[in-house]
């Protein structure tokens, strides 16, 4: 039999919240529909090779598509995510290779993958609260930088006192964008700035790898590792998935 992810408690947790959607119905079948997605995400395999235990590869798809289609996922994220502790938050980007098969979506929007030195490859861009836990996040193609992508990351942001982040986003606009906020930001300039930084608070800064450690925990999942989704709203719907088994814990 498979590994599954869910214990009856999280999956009671989970199920009181897809519920909470007002667009989901009490199937029973459900239960393993969802792992069957977690396996896919966890394994990083083709639809077709999620084992029969789950149920039909192709209605687990479907299912999955639909719920991504309909914003569902990023809701149930949402919904776990409420209970944030938003004194400090910690934004940075990582950047993800895009296999082959995700390249080719028959679609005209931009899916979220571009050309850098790597390849293909797409870009996430995450938000992390006081207690190291993702609040906020967006995908870009690989190639966009982080100051670029910061100024509608934050305009996404609950009300925080600080906002933390490395030197790739040293730009005053970046930082007049925080304290409209009303936030204080911390975010180091570069070696060649006359302004320097003694205004920096270093014993905060220092807690800057929270974010980094959440993609540590979200890259041990290789359908996030490796970007396999044609879609980006799929491909997001896949992180949302992993942001909330991180979140599951903090609300069982």
């Amino acid at each position: 039999m498979p590994r599954t992810m869910l214990t009856d408690d999280r999956w009671d947790k989970l199920l009181l919240l897809l519920r909470h959607t007002g667009r989901i119905y009490n199937k029973t079948e459900h239960r393993k529909t969802f792992e069957g997605i977690l396996y896919r995400m966890r394994a990083g395999c083709p639809w077709r090779d999620v084992p029969d235990f789950f149920g039909a590869w192709s209605a687990i798809y479907r299912r999955f598509n639909l719920w991504s289609k309909k914003g569902i996922i990023i809701e149930l994220f949402k919904l776990l995510s409420t209970e944030s502790d938003m004194e400090w938050q910690f934004i940075d980007g990582s950047i993800v290779k895009a296999h082959q098969h995700s390249t080719g979506a028959a679609s005209k929007k931009h899916e979220g993958i571009g050309k850098s030195v790597a390849g293909n490859t797409t870009k996430i861009h995450m938000a992390v609260d006081s207690y190291g836990l993702p609040i906020v996040f967006d995908i870009t193609g690989g190639e966009v930088h982080d100051s670029k992508a910061a100024p509608f990351l934050i305009k996404q942001l609950p009300r925080a006192d600080y906002i933390v982040a490395d030197k790739g986003y040293d730009s005053e606009l970046i930082r007049e964008q925080v304290r409209a906020r009303k936030a204080i930001p911390v975010i180091p300039r570069k070696r060649n700035s006359k302004k320097g930084n003694a205004d920096i608070d270093w014993c905060l800064y220092k807690y800057r790898h929270l974010v980094e450690n959440v993609f540590a925990r979200l890259k041990h999942y290789r359908g996030i590792a490796t970007r396999y989704d044609k879609l980006q709203r799929n491909y997001a719907s896949t992180l949302a998935l992993g942001c909330c088994l991180m979140w599951l814990p903090m609300n069982v």
